[in-house]
C-alpha cells in the first residue's frame, strides 16, 4: 500500500484508524469502486488514494485539526481540507431502504 512494509501499515492504520489493516483494504476498495481514485481538474493529487482515504479516516476518528494532519502526512492543511471534502462523501455508510418506522433504524451518531 504505501511501501512502508506490512507491520508499520499495519501500525498506523490500527493506531490512527481504530481499523484491522483488513477492515481498511475493504474500505479503500470502496472508495476507489465509488470513484474516489479520479482526478479533480489540475494537478494530480500528491498522495495516492490509501493515503488520503488514511487522511479522511484519521480525521473522523481522531478530531485532529487540519493544521495537525497536514505534517503528520506530509502535506498543506489546504490540501487536507480538499482531500476530505472529496473524499469525506465517499467514505459514508450507503442508506438501506428498510420497511418500518424509523425507530427501528440503527442510527450513527458522531461522538464529538
Amino acid at each position: 500500500m504505501y511501501g512502508w512494509g506490512v507491520e508499520a501499515e499495519r501500525v498506523w492504520v490500527e493506531t490512527f484508524t481504530g481499523l484491522r489493516l483488513e477492515q481498511f483494504e475493504r474500505l479503500l476498495k470502496a472508495v476507489r469502486d465509488r470513484g474516489g481514485n479520479g482526478t479533480l481538474r489540475g494537478r494530480p493529487w500528491c498522495l495516492p488514494l490509501s493515503e488520503r482515504v488514511l487522511v479522511v479516516a484519521v480525521y473522523y476518528r481522531t478530531n485532529l485539526t487540519m493544521r495537525q494532519l497536514g505534517p503528520l502526512f506530509g502535506i498543506s492543511s489546504s490540501t487536507v481540507c480538499r482531500v476530505i471534502q472529496r473524499l469525506g462523501p465517499l467514505l459514508a455508510l450507503e442508506p438501506v431502504s428498510r420497511p418500518g418506522d424509523a425507530a427501528d433504524r440503527l442510527w450513527i451518531v458522531d461522538g464529538t
